[in-house]
C-alpha cells in the first residue's frame, strides 16, 4: 500500500511540474547549444545599430528594422508587441532570420526557431534593458512580447575576413 501511495504522489509531483512549465510557455529543458557562439552573434548585432528581421505573411516574405536583443537566463531574446503583425507573424510561423551589418564591411544572418516565452521575469529583464520602451510596455501587460532564439544557425560574412559559421 505504502508503495501504491509513493507512487501516486510521485505522478502527481510530475504532473504539476509539467503544468507549471507549459504555464511559463517555455519547453522544458532547453539549453542553448553554444554559449560562447551566441555571445558573439549578441555583442556583433550590439555593434550595429539595428537589425532586420525577416518573417514569414501568409507566403509573403516580411522584413524591418529591430532593435531590441538581450541574453537572459543563457538565451538570446528579442521584444515586440503583441499588438503587432510581426508578432502574429512569428506566432504563426516562427522560423526566421535575422540580418545587420556593421556598417564597414561585416554582417551577420542568423536563422532561429523563435520560442515565445511568457514569464514576467523574461519580459521584466528585456524591458530592463531597454528602459525607453516602459513608456509603450510593461512586463505585466497584455501586449509586451518576448522570443527567445533556438537551433540558431549563425553566417558572419566579411569582405576582407573569411567567413564564420556556428550554431547555437
Amino acid at each position: 500500500m505504502k508503495k501504491v501511495l509513493l507512487l501516486i504522489l510521485i505522478c502527481f509531483a510530475m504532473t504539476m511540474c509539467t503544468m507549471e512549465k507549459k504555464t511559463n510557455n517555455v519547453e522544458s529543458g532547453y539549453v542553448t547549444k553554444n554559449l560562447e557562439g551566441q555571445q558573439k552573434a549578441y555583442d556583433f548585432i550590439m555593434g550595429c545599430q539595428c537589425y532586420f528581421l525577416a518573417t514569414l505573411d501568409g507566403d509573403s516574405p516580411r522584413v524591418r528594422p529591430f532593435g531590441t536583443v538581450n541574453i537572459f537566463e543563457d538565451k538570446l531574446y528579442i521584444q515586440t508587441g503583441y499588438s503587432k503583425k510581426v508578432a502574429k507573424q512569428i506566432l504563426a510561423h516562427p522560423k526566421v532570420e535575422i540580418c545587420a551589418y556593421d556598417g564597414t564591411s561585416s554582417w551577420i544572418r542568423i536563422s532561429a526557431t523563435l520560442e515565445e516565452d511568457t514569464r514576467l521575469e523574461a519580459k521584466k529583464s528585456m524591458l530592463d534593458k531597454y528602459p525607453s520602451l516602459r513608456g509603450m510596455y510593461s512586463e505585466d501587460d497584455d501586449n509586451t512580447a518576448v522570443f527567445f532564439l533556438r537551433d540558431a544557425h549563425v553566417e558572419i560574412s566579411s569582405f576582407v575576413e573569411p567567413k564564420q559559421e556556428f550554431d547555437f
